[in-house]
């Protein structure tokens, strides 16, 4: 974690249930939102319905009273205790079916990318009068990946999403094949904002919105963005946390910053469902099959399976926050790294409410969890990556929770990647020289350096055929580099 990185949060005071007390506006203790009530030792497990809003609007914004939602399982049966928070994202009626008169609006809409000749003719003056955006080819390019509905007023801001900045003729080893805008992109290491399909489908989350860029035709597909309808006005609690392709490549599933999770059908443009979620950040999602887990910033982790009317399966627990999260390519195994430096692999009997599962290995790094991810070949192996203060490149047996091999990079490790269709691995990496490097297995020797960012590479992705990386950085940047 490097010094601009989100800070640290104790939430170790929120792991009890929080019943009624005695002022109605008394904050507790390290939180900044308003509370209601005081601890009660005596439970001990809530797991769906602590509500801790990291980005909670000012106070006189705030809802005069919340509640909380208790989820038990007993008897075999879900039992589900309600009172709908103001506000809330989609929670359930009193049997756990979903409320639809309750449910709020569509999250998200569709927005088609669409070419227009006298948007282009606009865009082409700004370039003739304010020199230095990009050559008359990079203009071309750009202009036809931009969205009709928002194209002029971003375009005198010279704000462009996935407009082509930079194009290299004959891309050389160590240099970028293409770099584009991500205006809006957030500086913030614990999200994963950043995927690619198995389809060449990039999913891009800049601010509140997630680009699709098609890897292949390098043309802005569309974007979802907000509903308007929705009447929330706090840009910043809407924007996108994480987000994770299905593995066919049909479904993305996007978690936003107010702990919302919604499926998005791409093909058919069109949304899916809105899923009972977390009432924290949504910090890293993974998907085995029809089943769905993701990770919280209140160290949560639910399991979904999106055919049912009562998604909500499973529930696994770590003390500090997720900031990593994924199943292994067989399904047998969910590793999830959290903040305080731990990675834990659990098996697949995910069902059940209980907060006496544990996982079946735990490993320990210095910094948080955050670059992390299964080898595709060798399935028992992971990888991880450490913080600024750590620097190490470390794999590990899964099975044994021992480090087999290690190799200091000397500097911060944002990301990681594996490259399927390759025997190597990508990281992505903060100060001193923001790179992208390739690694070989199971040696750990270096590669390749690529160098183009200037600030911090938060996230990468890799086409199917791992013939190229992409990498989104700090720099509000997003790059294309040829292997």
């Amino acid at each position: 974690m490097g010094p601009n990185d989100t800070p640290h949060v104790s939430y170790k005071r929120f792991r009890r249930r929080i019943v009624p007390g005695g002022g109605r506006d008394g904050p507790a203790a390290s939180t900044p939102l308003t509370t209601e009530g005081r601890c009660e030792s005596s439970f001990e497990f809530d797991t769906v319905c602590q509500r801790l809003d990291l980005d909670s609007p000012p106070r006189q914004h705030e809802p005069a009273r919340r509640t909380v939602q208790e989820t038990a399982l007993v008897g075999g049966v879900f039992h589900h205790a309600a009172v709908t928070p103001a506000n809330a994202p989609c929670m359930t009626s009193g049997r756990g079916q979903l409320d639809k008169e309750n449910s709020p609006k569509q999250a998200f809409v569709w927005r088609a990318a669409v070419y227009d000749h006298a948007q282009q003719a606009v865009f082409e003056e700004i370039q003739n009068k304010e020199p230095g955006i990009g050559t008359a080819q990079d203009v071309q390019i750009g202009i036809s990946a931009q969205l009709h509905f928002s194209m002029c007023s971003e375009m005198r801001t010279h704000s462009l999403p996935l407009a082509v900045l930079d194009k290299a003729t004959d891309a050389l080893q160590g240099n970028s094949l293409m770099k584009l805008g991500a205006s809006s992109l957030l500086n913030d290491y614990y999200t994963n904002l950043l995927d690619c399909s198995c389809k060449g489908i990039i999913a891009l989350a800049l601010g509140c919105s997630v680009y699709l860029w098609n890897s292949e035709t390098h043309s802005l597909v569309g974007h979802l963005e907000p509903n308007p309808q929705s009447g929330r006005h706090h840009h910043q609690t809407q924007s996108v946390s994480s987000l994770c392709w299905s593995r066919d490549g049909r479904a993305l599933c996007v978690g936003t910053r107010r702990g919302e999770i919604q499926l998005w059908d791409v093909e058919q443009k069109q949304s899916m469902r809105c899923l009972p979620s977390h009432l924290s950040v949504v910090r890293a999602l993974s998907w085995k099959q029809q089943l769905l887990s993701s990770g919280s910033a209140l160290g949560r982790i639910h399991h979904f399976d999106v055919r049912t009317s009562t998604p909500l399966v499973g529930v696994a627990v770590h003390k500090d926050g997720i900031c990593s999260l994924q199943w292994s390519p067989g399904g047998d195994r969910l590793a999830s790294g959290s903040t305080d430096g731990l990675l834990h692999v659990w098996d697949s009997d995910i069902v059940g409410l209980t907060r006496s599962r544990q996982p079946i290995a735990t490993m320990k790094q210095p910094s948080a969890v955050k670059a992390m991810g299964w080898c595709p070949w060798q399935r028992k192996m992971i990888a991880t990556g450490g913080g600024w203060k750590d620097g190490q490149l470390r794999l590990w047996d899964a099975q044994t929770g021992t480090c087999v091999s290690s190799s200091n990079t000397d500097s911060q490790i944002c990301s990681l990647r594996w490259a399927e269709k390759g025997t190597y691995l990508v990281t992505g990496h903060g100060l001193p020289h923001h790179q992208v490097r390739t690694w070989a297995f199971p040696s750990l020797s270096l590669n390749n350096q690529f160098t183009g960012h200037s600030h911090r590479v938060l996230h990468l992705a890799l086409n199917p055929d791992s013939t190229q990386i992409f990498s989104a950085g700090a720099d509000q940047r997003f790059l294309v580099w040829d292997l």
